[in-house]
């Protein structure tokens, strides 16, 4: 498969070294270095460091693969960064980049700058990306722009809200990418509809999936609940951190007035940003709210496996809900796991109060699952075998 190199004929023309692509990148590469397929896997926040771990033991597992890892400090608090390495068995990053939160342009572009500068130094063979931060799309520009293939893991979602910074990412990386390695029939449906060829779509099935299957037995109680705080079956469990949430002041106070309005335990696990933003607007947490330190990933399956239901903003924990068998409540106007909402095991509501409040009432009925929608759990196994059969 011939790499996708669109972006750089976008610009004027490109820099001469890389006018061959690969091969004018690497003419010092010898026979040994060219014999191992080196791949530079970029990440920069924590669902992307759970994902990358399970495609990194396929990898290692796959032997003949040469994985080198930046991080590009996106999410540098050690809650949110460091522990998900130590406690995932990620092998440390070769290169962390240190660029931290900021504008999203001033990021992606530091980002991008950055990493431009590990792909020339590295040469490798694949760029693999992950989801839909501003890393992912920093390194897909990067390697689209040197001619080096991309391959894009968790493909073709779409929330069809362009507002979300994340939508622009997903979609910007899906143009520029070689190989679109998506989670289930849904995203096939939404890259075929915007022109992507189907040599380019590899249905491989959820990594998120592989990852709750691996670590469930690992899974430890937080701490903070050890003290019989919350009891297993007794409790709810809700993450807040969504921009458009976390940003509008109706919003945030919406939420916190149906939580509120709920007459049974939830367990809240707050977000640095969530935190900060409330403490600015002057916002107060309703008295009956269980609030908890940021939990790493083995805490946060603890958690999921343990509570009665879900209530979210994010969109992993919307899936991580359902491999749990949990209902789940999310508090936005769209999402990009359409599946789950069909299936009627996932229920949107906004930031209205009284629809949060109705929809966790409803959250005691059983789960109807659909074995079908995001693969048999060897997503990593498959990921390392569309690489190596390029």
């Amino acid at each position: 498969m011939e790499p996708f190199v669109g972006v750089a004929s976008l610009d004027e023309a490109p820099d001469p070294r890389f006018a061959d692509g690969l091969n004018a990148l690497c003419p010092d590469r010898n026979s040994e270095e060219l014999n191992e397929m080196k791949i530079v896997t970029v990440v920069g926040a924590r669902p992307q460091f759970v994902k990358a771990a399970v495609v990194s033991r396929a990898l290692a597992d796959a032997g003949g693969i040469n994985e080198v890892i930046v991080h590009t400090g996106q999410h540098y608090d050690p809650n949110m960064s460091a522990i998900f390495f130590e406690e995932l068995s990620i092998p440390s990053p070769q290169h962390h980049l240190g660029i931290g939160s900021g504008p999203h342009g001033a990021m992606t572009g530091r980002q991008l700058e950055a990493i431009e500068a590990v792909l020339i130094d590295e040469k490798p063979d694949w760029v693999l990306v992950y989801g839909d931060t501003n890393s992912t799309l920093a390194g897909a520009l990067a390697a689209a722009k040197l001619h080096i293939p991309v391959a894009h893991v968790e493909a073709g979602l779409r929330s069809f809200n362009r507002r979300m910074p994340e939508e622009i990412n997903r979609i910007l990386t899906d143009h520029v990418a070689s190989l679109l390695l998506t989670p289930s029939a849904a995203s096939d449906r939404n890259l075929a509809n915007e022109g992507i060829p189907a040599d380019r779509i590899i249905n491989v099935g959820d990594v998120m999936f592989d990852a709750t299957l691996f670590y469930k037995p690992r899974a430890k109680r937080p701490p903070e609940l050890e003290a019989g705080l919350a009891e297993p079956g007794d409790f709810l469990l809700a993450t807040i951190h969504r921009a458009e949430n976390t940003d509008d002041p109706a919003r945030m106070r919406g939420i916190l007035e149906g939580l509120a309005l709920v007459d049974r335990p939830i367990v809240v696990p707050l977000h640095p940003r969530t935190r900060s933003k409330l403490e600015t607007l002057g916002i107060l947490l309703p008295g009956k709210l269980r609030i908890i330190d940021p939990v790493g990933y083995l805490e946060m399956l603890w958690l999921e496996e343990h509570c009665a239901a879900i209530i979210t903003d994010s969109g992993g924990v919307q899936k991580e809900a359902y491999f749990h068998g949990k209902r789940c409540v999310t508090m936005r106007d769209e999402t990009e796991w359409i599946e789950l909402v069909d299936l009627g095991v996932n229920e949107l509501v906004g930031a209205d109060a009284q629809r949060i409040a109705a929809a966790i009432a409803r959250t005691g009925e059983p789960i109807v699952r659909d074995d079908s929608l995001f693969g048999g759990g060897d997503a990593g196994r498959q990921i390392v075998s569309a690489l190596t059969a390029v």
